[in-house]
């Protein structure tokens, strides 16, 4: 594409306008790009009409023009206030400033999308915006951006997956969202995946009411679809029904509890008093260097607990099976899957972008903002997970044909 301006050209432009500052040149500049934009509404209507103003000669057809009606857009040059031409039978829709748009920008669209993702309140975007463009950004003009990127976060969230995640995490964190009127809680649940790589990818959100073996028959389905032929590992937080879920979509996948969370439970009721001894002696138990020896452990803790905190002991008993598999493994590997530890840091961005709002008014909009922290963070996520060649050497003498057929 030729330049618009030479440098010589450019240079007598400022020179003639005494333009010495970003400021300066943006004014200078509304003039002209506001006549580029007005030019460029009328030769669109010139097109849908098929002929040229005055042209009648050439006229085919009732419909013809029916003068102008005003608008002010926000540009990258500020404020700008345009003649929008209207036709008789009212079909003609600009392109370049589409109906009900009153941001005319590439730019400031991304600019918008990127404070709102960021967790920025409405007010403060606003603010911004005045500062900058001298022009008013409304909630409702807020929601318009950013629901344009609603089609792409589809799309994101239906792409082809790889076959194989050595590992994945799920967790799910619960919001207020509005529905029939009325504000509902509702669970954003998140899948975080190790790739062959060492890398990691947020493989998807779902936004549902409650966990089931038959909700997440439907999750694993859409992975299934995408697919996800086999995963080595799962590391959950106790979620409802994922165990049987999993056992009948990926019957060789392994799961594994998370241990903190079990710590975190197992406390929650424990005296102030007693803690710091409780705590150590349950330690022992997911130190233990082998399944054998953390047996034991437990048995001990129950020996020395069970009578005052009998539910924390139960519940290590109950899920003794998933909150064991980290066991078998070495070292490398365990600091990998014990926990779910890597998806809990990515909630805690959600959190922090999400505080500013008390309720979401659609599963979308909760969706929509969710995406954008994923686009947001992923970017960072450039290098593989510490330690990544020893784990996954680990994992290929552990599974072996499985995941050696995906190097």
């Amino acid at each position: 594409m030729e330049k618009l301006l030479t440098k010589e050209q450019a240079r007598k432009f400022l020179k003639e306008n005494n333009l010495k500052d970003a400021d300066s040149i943006r004014a200078a500049l509304m003039a002209p790009f506001k006549e580029l934009l007005q030019e460029a509404l009328e030769a669109e209507l010139e097109h849908e009409l098929g002929y040229s103003k005055y042209d009648w000669k050439n006229k085919d057809g009732t419909n013809s023009r029916n003068g102008h009606s005003q608008k002010t857009v926000t540009t990258d040059v500020g404020k700008i206030t345009l003649d929008i031409p209207r036709d008789v039978n009212g079909d003609f829709e600009p392109v370049i400033v589409k109906k009900h748009e009153r941001v005319v920008s590439q730019n400031v669209h991304d600019m918008i999308i990127s404070m709102y993702a960021k967790g920025m309140s409405t007010r403060d975007i606003n603010a911004h915006m005045q500062r900058i463009y001298g022009t008013e950004i409304s909630a409702d003009m807020v929601s318009q951006i950013t629901d344009k990127i609603i089609p792409k976060a589809k799309e994101w969230q239906n792409r082809p997956l790889e076959q194989m995640y050595p590992v994945l995490y799920l967790d799910g964190m619960v919001f207020n969202v509005v529905q029939d009127g009325q504000v509902a809680k509702k669970t954003a649940y998140v899948i975080y995946g190790i790739t062959m790589a060492g890398l990691k990818d947020v493989l998807g959100i779902w936004i549902g009411e409650s966990e089931s073996s038959k909700f997440w028959m439907s999750v694993l389905a859409d992975l299934k679809n995408r697919g996800v032929k086999d995963i080595l590992i799962a590391c959950i937080d106790g979620l409802n029904g994922f165990e049987a879920a999993i056992k009948a979509m990926y019957p060789k996948t392994e799961i594994q509890r998370c241990i903190v969370h079990q710590v975190r439970n197992s406390c929650k009721f424990v005296s102030y008093k007693d803690r710091k001894q409780f705590c150590a002696d349950m330690k022992t138990i997911y130190t233990a260097v082998n399944e054998k020896d953390g047996k034991e452990a437990l048995d001990a803790f129950e020996d020395a607990w069970g009578k005052k905190y009998p539910y924390a002991i139960k519940s290590w008993r109950a899920h003794w099976d998933s909150l064991s598999t980290f066991f078998k493994y070495p070292p490398a590997i365990r600091r990998i899957i014990y926990t779910t530890n890597p998806i809990e840091s990515f909630n805690r961005v959600v959190r922090k972008v999400t505080k500013t709002k008390s309720s979401f008014p659609t599963d979308d909009s909760l969706f929509k903002l969710m995406y954008l922290v994923v686009m947001d963070i992923s970017e960072k996520w450039t290098l593989p997970v510490r330690n990544w060649g020893e784990a996954v050497g680990q994992l290929s003498i552990y599974f072996g044909d499985r995941l050696t057929k995906q190097l």
